[in-house]
């Protein structure tokens, strides 16, 4: 028997009509849970406490484990606002008395305020826990009103706090001020206007209107791995006192991908507590913001630089007579002293200025100006953190000797710590320039996720090139910092020290008896894991870096050799 057509049709309808519906409500299933779930959570969580006008909302900020489990860095507590009516209390002292059993009250304060009949209503205490806010809640006390609350938390405290940053007023407006918390302050911050919009209306407008401002909404996910960040904390901590600096600063990176595992300063900051801080610089994240003369840990690069053009090799002598003479002025090695015939080894081995001076004139000028320019000096790294500096690089144009040969050692140019460390990376990993980051993906209140990680990198000398200063920085380990006394048997380490004059930007030149001690290095040497770079400013008792900085840099290089189980590469 032939089916009618007639019915076939309103069959298919049906069934047509059947999977729009389906669809519809799969897709509102998905605005709920998903696009909107964070929302929907609060309403229902609303049992007992009532929100003073609509609660603020922020995205989250993750830290990840070396196992790839995201750990909470930056969050939203929930508490209550304890708020009175004044003319509605019968009497402020049993009033008072009644709540200090649940929280800590100013008497002279909270009774104050209690006898401004003419006022509706006046703040006691912010931030209440809920558990004590469902206790006073319970107590049903007459002129006594709570209002929930929400603001930004910091389960670490002062773990990663120049990284994350923290949230501050500007004028009305409550976001993002320093750290990541200001330079994704778009991803991490919300429309808290709700979900007014008809469903249908919704539906039938098309996605666009479904997601609205929230497909830029969502949560970042960092590098920063809590155990390493925790560990070189700790390590900076423990330099700083032990050696009065100023400040102490390390990264710990992957310099085959810019990766950033840590990053710290000591002093640090609590930023759950930061409106308490007298000392605003410590908001400063010096690592990216401030620029320093870094010294001998970059004599690594100018050598490299010789070695790629073919001027130098690691063989290569000249004779030391422990000062150059340029444009008028004298340059000497760190203890004035000459060594007579000696190789470009040795150079680094004992850190000879007068060595450095023979490789720049032999590049040249424009040679040697161009490979730093190669190595990012001078230039943004494009490090997702706010406020990032260049660097002062301008004696790099200078047409006298003297200029090119003391930036070729590491003064008379001024770089951030992170430009540093890029620059440093080059060395070991075959030659590349990276891009330093600390975020790896967003995840989208929308559901999608984006990862930031990209293999974008710029060739700046060659791979036999990278292997030769390795090699090189390695035998300085081996055989010459501390004379071989941290020579790793079974894990080949490339490292330079530095030590810096800092300068007198008052007076003019030097100060004689003020330094900058920076220390960096990377390993295995020859495919290396990580890249560590350490820097004092101002310690006090000590003149040079192997000093300060060549224990805790080998603290924290077995630490990620055992953290990690990296195998033995000899």
């Amino acid at each position: 028997m032939k089916a009618n057509p007639l019915f076939l049709l309103r069959v298919r309808l049906i069934g047509i009509g059947c999977i729009l519906v389906c669809l519809v409500l799969v897709s509102k299933l998905y605005s709920i849970q998903v696009i909107h779930g964070d929302l929907y959570r609060e309403k229902a969580n609303r049992q007992y406490l009532s929100p003073q006008g609509e609660l603020w909302d922020r995205g989250s900020i993750f830290l990840t484990t070396k196992d790839a489990e995201k750990v909470t860095g930056a969050s939203l507590k929930i508490g209550a606002t304890l708020a009175i009516h004044p003319k509605n209390i019968v009497d402020p002292e049993a009033t008072l008395k009644l709540l200090s059993t649940f929280t800590t009250l100013d008497h002279d304060s909270f009774l104050i305020k209690a006898r401004k009949l003419n006022d509706p209503h006046e703040e006691i205490a912010r931030r209440l826990s809920l558990d004590v806010s469902e206790k006073i809640q319970k107590e049903k006390i007459k002129g006594v009103s709570l209002y929930k609350e929400r603001w930004r938390f910091y389960p670490g405290g002062k773990l990663s706090a120049h990284v994350l940053g923290f949230v501050g007023f500007d004028g009305d407006i409550l976001g993002g001020r320093s750290g990541l918390e200001r330079y994704y302050n778009d991803v991490l911050s919300r429309d808290t206007t709700g979900v007014r919009q008809n469903f249908f209306a919704e539906i039938f407008s098309g996605v666009k209107k479904v997601i609205g401002k929230e497909r830029s909404e969502g949560d970042i996910v960092t590098s920063i791995e809590p155990t390493v960040e925790n560990f070189l904390e700790g390590t900076i901590a423990e330099v700083q006192t032990t050696y009065s600096a100023d400040r102490v600063g390390g990264i710990i990176m992957d310099p085959q991908t810019g990766r950033i595992y840590a990053m710290a300063l000591s002093p640090t900051f609590d930023p759950n507590d930061f409106g308490k801080e007298t000392d605003q610089s410590r908001f400063r994240n010096a690592l990216v913001e401030s620029v320093y003369e870094m010294g001998s840990i970059m004599k690594p690069i100018t050598m490299s630089a010789g070695i790629d053009a073919r001027v130098v090799t690691a063989t290569t002598t000249y004779f030391d007579g422990g000062f150059v003479t340029l444009n008028g002025k004298t340059i000497s090695n760190f203890d004035g002293k000459g060594r007579g015939q000696v190789d470009m080894q040795e150079v680094l081995s004992q850190s000879l200025n007068t060595g450095m001076a023979m490789v720049a004139l032999k590049l040249g000028k424009d040679r040697l100006r161009e490979y730093l320019k190669r190595f990012g000096l001078g230039e943004e790294t494009g490090i997702d953190l706010p406020a990032e500096a260049a660097g002062l690089v301008k004696n790099l144009e200078s047409g006298r000797d003297i200029e090119l040969v003391t930036a070729s050692y590491g003064q008379g140019i001024a770089l951030t710590p992170i430009q540093t460390i890029r620059a440093l990376a080059a060395l070991g990993n075959g030659g590349y320039l990276i891009t330093p980051h600390l975020v790896t993906e967003i995840k989208y209140k929308t559901g999608i996720t984006r990862s930031l990680e990209g293999d974008e990198k710029k060739q700046v000398i060659e791979q036999a090139t990278s292997e030769e200063i390795s090699r090189m920085l390695v035998r300085v380990v081996d055989t010459a910092l501390l004379h071989g006394a941290y020579k790793m048997p079974h894990h080949s380490i490339a490292a330079k020290t530095g030590t810096a004059l800092i300068a007198d930007s008052a007076g003019g030149g030097y100060f004689k008896d003020r330094f900058l001690h920076s220390f960096f290095g990377y390993f295995p040497a020859y495919n290396p894991r990580f890249i560590v770079l350490l820097y004092a400013v101002e310690p006090k008792g000590v003149e040079f870096a192997s000093a300060t900085l060549t224990e805790p840099f080998m603290n924290i290089a077995k630490f990620l050799i055992n953290y990690y189980e990296i195998p033995p590469d000899r």
